[in-house]
């Protein structure tokens, strides 16, 4: 449990310190957000160059990570805590010593800085922290609404920070460039938080249903599960074969059903996360 929960603290450090990178290298000096209180530090730093975005961060966390703890844990506060002052301490060291920063066109910033700062909140989301700002809030919605992914629910919350920086910056330019930045980031958080582990469902609806059962369990080495359900028009009764597989198992499984019945009816879906039999295994502290 020890060398787990160390391993655990060594990838939230990472990953604060790559969003603090991707803040200190593309986003601040081209004047670009990228939502919650980082965003309105940056803001705040651009009028008051003497407030360190760092520092108006970890003071603007202060009161969430209060709500954090009662509502999430204490748990949830010391990993929230350890990724902020990562992030944090390393966006004001890097600035302070005026770290080098790369010569970039701002759309090119927007999307290096997206990918970058999404790769570190997938990792720190992914054991179960944030890096504090609008990322507790959205950690705090994912308990109303546990199905739907975080990276969606910070763009939820990020949307009125990335408007007002069209006034403060007194360009629409660079609320664009923050929209590319923080719909990059978004892509690469939900892709290390779901891409990595995503499934696929099948729904297969056949009169041989009982062969291609049997087949998926002989031939894929997978499980499935028969369904009752009644034909919509002619209220027939009618089985339906649940199946859940693994990318790389989804065009055998086609051919499979489609071999047995041609007119097999296929349904295909993704979905982001299976539990047991085989797939994941619950952690009440992950996302």
């Amino acid at each position: 449990m020890i060398k787990k929960n160390s391993f655990d603290f060594a990838v939230i450090i990472f990953g604060g310190a790559l969003y603090a990178l991707s803040i200190v290298l593309f986003l601040e000096p081209n004047n670009i957000v990228n939502g919650g209180l980082t965003g309105i530090a940056i803001m705040l730093n651009y009028r008051l160059p003497q407030i360190p975005i760092g520092g108006a961060v970890l003071v603007m966390n202060l009161p969430l990570f209060i709500i954090g703890w009662r509502l999430l844990g204490h748990r949830f506060l010391v990993r929230t805590m350890a990724g902020t002052l990562a992030s944090t301490m390393l966006i004001d060291i890097l600035q302070a010593v005026e770290f080098p920063v790369p010569d970039c066109e701002p759309l090119a910033a927007a999307v290096l800085g997206g990918v970058l700062g999404g790769a570190g909140l997938g990792l720190v989301f992914g054991k179960g922290a944030t890096t504090g700002g609008s990322d507790i809030a959205a950690r705090l919605l994912k308990i109303p609404f546990p199905y739907t992914q975080m990276g969606s629910l910070v763009l939820f919350v990020d949307g009125c920070v990335i408007l007002s920086s069209a006034f403060v910056f007194g360009s629409v330019n660079n609320a664009f460039f923050a929209v590319v930045c923080l719909f990059t980031a978004i892509q690469v958080t939900d892709l290390i938080l779901y891409g990595v582990n995503a499934q696929w469902l099948a729904y297969i609806m056949s009169e041989k249903y009982e062969e291609i059962n049997a087949a998926i369990h002989d031939r894929l080495g997978r499980g499935a599960t028969l369904l009752n359900a009644e034909g919509g028009f002619t209220r027939a009764p009618r089985k339906v074969i649940l199946c859940a597989v693994r990318r790389q198992q989804i065009s055998p499984l086609k051919a499979l059903a489609k071999e047995i019945d041609p007119d097999a009816f296929i349904i295909v879906s993704k979905t982001y996360e299976v539990l047991g039999e085989g797939f994941g295994t619950y952690d009440k502290h992950r996302v």
